[in-house]
């Protein structure tokens, strides 16, 4: 028999008999309490929704993008050079940022007049278009162990590891994998 689940009736108008209800009703709260037991486990552990605040990430990531990091990439593998992160700002782990990685721990990196090295050799960088480019410079260093030197790539504006320093890997939490909003910018970021 089947059995309209917005009117209690099965589709000859015949009522249903109670017991059949409650088996309806009982098996449409079991489904909604499993989905949301999965959704919770799957924010929690795999992916989180972010808002995007600022525009240190144009082109890729523009003000109020929302979109997913996966919080399970960093924990069973590696941050790779060109990642965009997600960290606690150093100075405050109250505020998060959304960057690029540009070092490796122990990596030489150099900046001349925007030119970006790493290891002497210089980093081709097709995410940064010719507007959002600066003259900066920096001197030569090596990252640290267990730390990662990320840039916005909106170089003119953004404020990166040319500020405050390479990024301690315990407090970089997710890797930004989706855009979900808005939909015409929807997409994998990379």
């Amino acid at each position: 028999m089947e059995i309209d689940g917005r009117t209690g009736q099965d589709p000859e108008n015949k009522p249903v008999p109670s017991g059949q209800a409650k088996r309806v009703v009982h098996s449409w709260l079991r489904d909604l309490t499993v989905s949301v037991i999965v959704s919770a486990f799957i924010i929690v552990f795999l992916y989180q929704p972010v808002r995007v605040e600022g525009t240190s990430m144009l082109p890729m990531l523009e003000d109020q993008d929302r979109l997913f990091i996966n919080k399970l990439a960093y924990r069973v593998g590696e941050i790779h050079r060109g990642d965009v992160v997600v960290f606690l700002y150093p100075h405050d782990h109250e505020k998060s940022y959304i960057k690029r990685v540009i070092a490796l721990p122990g990596d030489t990196l150099r900046i001349d007049h925007g030119l970006v090295y790493v290891n002497g050799s210089p980093v081709k960088e097709s995410y940064v278009p010719k507007r959002f480019e600066d003259d900066r410079s920096q001197p030569e260093m090596t990252v640290p162990q267990h730390e990662y030197f990320v840039m916005g790539d909106h170089r003119s504006i953004s404020s990166d590891s040319r500020e405050f320093g390479p990024v301690d890997r315990d407090l970089i939490y997710g890797k930004a994998a989706f855009v979900y909003w808005p939909m015409d910018q929807a997409g994998v970021v990379r």
